[in-house]
C-alpha cells in the first residue's frame, strides 16, 4: 500500500508556557485539518480529562476531526498505534503533532524519525516548536535542558509578551537568537497564532533555502553564560570537498553529541551545485542542490547550535577546507 508521509510537529517548552493552551486552540480551530497530538502523561493539565486512564494508550476522536492520544508508554507504541488505526481506518488523521514534557529533550523524539525504518517511511517530521515564558524566562533559561529546548527549535514562540515590558521583550530576543539564530521568533497570544507558523515549517527539509529561519543581524554581546549556543562560519573561497569531509567527520566524532541542530549551504570548488547537509546531534543528511546562479556571490554558510562548542577549535578546522 502507498502512502503519503504525514508530516509531524514537535511542540516543546518548558513548565508554564502555555503548550497545552496552544493544543487547546488548536483542536477547538475548525481549521478542516484532521490532526492527531500525542500528549504525554506528564503535561500539566490534559486537553481532556477523558483522555486518562489505566490503558497505556487511549485514543479519542474530536467533534472536529481531530485525534488526541494519551499515551503512558513509549513514543514508539503510540505512533505505531496510530499508524495500525489509521491503515485499518477505524481514525483518520494527515498531521501530527507531538507534545513533549516541560523537562524534556526534543532530541530523542526528533532522532525516531530517522532511526526507526517504517516510522521514517510513514512519518515526515515537519518542524520542532518551542514556546517561551516571556514573564518567566529568564529562570527558565538558567536551566540547560530549557537552551536546549530553545536550541532544537524551527520556529520560536514567545508567550505571556504582555506580562513584560518592551526593554525586557528585546532582551529576551536577543538571547534567544544567541541561542538559536536559525529560529525566527513570534508572539502567541493565548494559545492563538497564524497556523502556517506551526504546519508546513520544513525544517528538516534538504534545500538551500535558510530563508527567514537565519538571522545574521548584529546581537549585543552576551551577558549571561549560556551553554547552549549558535556559531555561524562563513567562506566566499572555495570549498575542497575531500578536506570538508574530514572536518565534518572529526567534528562528529569529537563533539556530536553536543551538536543540537546544524545546517549547511557550501560552495565545492569544481563544483556549479550548491552542497546541501543537516543534521541534529550524530544523524545527518546531504544532497546537491540547484546551481549557483551567475549574478549571486558563491558564498558558504554553515551554521551550527550546540553545548559549549569549541569555537576555536571549530573555526581552525574549518579555515583548513578552504581552497
Amino acid at each position: 500500500m502507498s502512502h503519503f508521509p504525514i508530516p509531524v510537529t514537535v511542540l516543546s517548552g518548558f513548565l508554564g508556557a502555555g503548550k497545552t493552551t496552544l493544543l487547546r486552540h488548536l483542536l477547538k480551530t475548525e481549521h478542516g485539518l484532521k490532526i492527531a497530538v500525542i500528549e504525554n502523561e506528564f503535561s500539566e493539565a490534559p486537553i481532556d480529562g477523558q483522555l486518562l486512564g489505566d490503558e497505556p494508550v487511549q485514543v479519542l476522536t474530536l467533534a472536529n476531526g481531530c485525534v488526541c492520544c494519551s499515551i503512558h508508554g513509549d513514543l514508539e507504541r503510540a505512533l505505531y498505534l496510530l499508524l495500525e488505526r489509521l491503515d485499518s481506518g477505524a481514525i483518520a488523521f494527515d498531521r501530527l503533532v507531538i507534545e513533549c514534557t516541560g523537562l524534556a529533550d526534543p532530541a530523542p523524539v526528533a532522532q525516531t524519525f530517522f532511526v526507526d525504518e517504517e516510522l521514517r517511511e510513514r512519518y515526515i517530521l515537519d518542524g520542532i516548536i518551542t514556546l517561551v515564558d516571556a514573564a518567566n524566562a529568564e529562570r527558565h533559561l538558567s536551566e540547560t535542558i530549557a537552551q536546549a529546548q530553545v536550541g532544537f527549535a524551527d520556529r520560536l514562540l514567545v508567550s505571556k509578551r504582555d506580562l513584560v515590558d518592551e526593554a525586557s521583550f528585546e532582551a529576551l530576543s536577543q538571547r534567544l537568537q544567541r541561542i538559536n539564530r536559525r529560529a525566527p521568533i513570534r508572539v502567541v497570544d493565548h494559545g492563538r497564532i497564524d497556523l502556517a507558523e506551526l504546519l508546513d515549517v520544513r525544517g528538516f527539509n534538504l534545500n538551500a533555502d535558510f530563508g527567514p529561519t537565519l538571522s545574521l543581524r548584529p546581537l549585543t554581546p552576551a551577558g549571561s553564560t549560556d551553554r547552549i549556543s549558535t556559531l555561524v562560519l562563513k567562506s566566499e573561497r572555495a570549498l575542497d570537498l575531500d578536506k570538508l569531509s574530514e572536518f565534518m567527520n572529526e567534528l562528529l566524532e569529537e563533539h556530536g553529541n553536543s551538536l543540537l541542530r546544524y545546517k549547511g549551504v557550501l560552495n565545492i570548488a569544481g563544483e556549479a551545485r550548491r552542497l546541501v547537509f543537516q543534521g541534529v546531534l550524530k544523524l545527518y543528511g546531504f544532497d546537491w542542490d540547484s546551481e549557483w546562479r551567475e549574478d549571486e556571490t558563491r558564498e558558504s554558510v554553515m551554521v551550527f547550535i550546540g553545548d559549549a562548542l569549541p569555537e576555536e577549535q571549530i573555526r581552525a578546522g574549518f579555515a583548513k577546507t578552504v581552497v
